[in-house]
């Protein structure tokens, strides 16, 4: 098992002929994802990279099966492109694109309430299962399959720990970047519980960072589902001064508890085991999976 994508996720790329979606649709037909085409407005009746270009997603969920979406859409635009692939019936909707103004997400969130479908991002990696699905825009070769799940706010760091928990010679059921902006559309507790509620997860790795909520709600829904598959975490901007962005969006310290200490004391005291570095992430994973 896995969550979100796998081999039989008919991916499309919205944004499909611009540079990024055709650099990155290159990177993952390459990596084995079954990508059934993408969508640029106006290119309708093309090829691309091999793939048949729509002007629509409705189209390419009509001709080709299309389940699964990536968003290379300008950020101006990209809102649009969320909602016109919720529209469509799409149900994993990965939106990688920085930048999309706040009121855009604020409108984007209402629109998809009652919707079935999972949002990822924006502001995001994307989403692997490794050896069978990459849609995003992470080094595949770093991702090898096995047990444990990673949940991440941040793109580089997701990477980190998978190459540790690689070198430790364990593996990955599914990586999922959330995203760094300030609204999203899963949060680190809904991730969290794909990734419990997954029995082909033996652990779940958790990475946040300075700014909201996410982490601590994500800590308690953990303590009350009362699971007792481990999760390690990490929280990244220990230094990070009150008041300031930094790197992405939403991390900006605001009060007291948006601190990675306060982050920190909260997860401990939830039951999760919290390492203070990211270079001992995949030490503490082989120790507490024995």
């Amino acid at each position: 098992m896995s969550v979100l994508v796998n081999k039989d996720s008919k991916v499309i790329v919205q944004g499909f002929t611009g540079s990024e979606g055709s650099f990155h649709a290159e990177q993952m037909i390459a990596y084995g994802t079954q990508v059934v085409g993408g969508v640029t407005p106006g290119k309708g009746g093309q090829e691309h990279l091999g793939k048949p270009v729509f002007n629509t997603v409705a189209d390419a969920v009509r001709e080709v099966g299309a389940n699964t979406s990536i968003i290379f859409v300008p950020p101006a635009f990209a809102a649009d492109a969320i909602m016109e692939a919720a529209e469509a019936g799409i149900k994993v909707i990965i939106a990688i694109t920085e930048g999309i103004p706040v009121a855009d997400m604020v409108q984007v969130n209402q629109y998809l309430k009652g919707k079935d479908c999972t949002l990822i991002g924006p502001n995001c990696p994307g989403v692997i299962t490794p050896e069978e699905a990459k849609v995003g825009i992470m080094p595949g070769f770093v991702f090898k399959k096995g047990h444990v799940g990673i949940v991440s706010k941040s793109g580089t760091l997701t990477y980190e720990a998978a190459d540790q928990v690689v070198r430790q010679g364990l593996g990955i059921t599914t990586a999922i970047g959330i995203g760094g902006d300030p609204i999203i559309g899963t949060t680190t507790k809904q991730a969290l519980q794909l990734l419990i509620e997954d029995p082909d997860t033996h652990a779940v790795v958790m990475i946040g960072e300075i700014g909201g909520q996410l982490e601590a709600d994500a800590a308690h829904w953990y303590q009350q589902s009362g699971s007792n598959k481990p999760v390690i975490g990490f929280i990244a901007g220990e230094t990070a001064p009150a008041g300031r962005t930094m790197g992405h969006a939403g991390a900006i310290v605001g009060g007291s508890d948006d601190t990675a200490q306060a982050k920190k004391r909260i997860m401990r005291s939830c039951g999760i085991h919290v390492v203070d570095s990211p270079a001992e992430i995949g030490k503490k994973v082989k120790e507490v999976l024995g």
